[in-house]
């Protein structure tokens, strides 16, 4: 991956991010959780990359319980 590239997977993952956590506070299900997930997973693309495992371990995690939460009002409705 180039740094350009890579700069451009690290930009994305964080707006989508911010509007997920805005979507969250304003209650929009599930665009909210879901933006979410797809910033983490965009960012721990970026942190394999980079071989930085406390970011590896904090967008693996953050990631994953985000779609268990999902998954869980889901399938349990």
């Amino acid at each position: 991956m180039t740094n350009k590239l890579l700069s451009i997977v690290k930009w994305t993952a964080t707006n989508l991010l911010v509007v997920s956590v805005a979507l969250n506070g304003l209650g929009v299900y599930p665009w909210g959780p879901i933006l979410a997930i797809l910033g983490g997973i965009l960012w721990l693309i970026a942190a394999w990359y980079m071989n930085d495992m406390p970011l590896i371990m904090t967008n693996l995690l953050m990631t994953s319980v985000g779609i268990f939460a999902v998954g869980y009002n889901y399938w349990s409705a």
